[in-house]
């Protein structure tokens, strides 16, 4: 049997002052939902922790929130 190899990303990873500040961003957006009464789901929480990680950008954030059963307009 073979190994299977794991898929790579071309994406360059992102620097620690970088991360922090995707983290500030995050806690910001925390805040004011939790301020508006609102709680982040589990699956925002996920998708935020892969953007602070570098995994995704701030629009494959955006599309994938948008796109989630949580986002909710009206």
């Amino acid at each position: 049997m073979t190994a299977v190899t794991p898929l790579t990303t071309s994406r360059t990873a992102i620097s620690a002052a970088e991360r922090a500040r995707r983290a500030r961003e995050v806690g910001f957006a925390r805040g004011s939902v939790r301020l508006e009464g609102g709680v982040l789901t589990a699956e925002i929480e996920a998708l935020n922790a892969r953007y602070v990680a570098g995994e995704i950008d701030g629009d494959e954030l955006t599309a994938a929130i948008l796109a989630s059963d949580t986002a909710r307009l009206g």
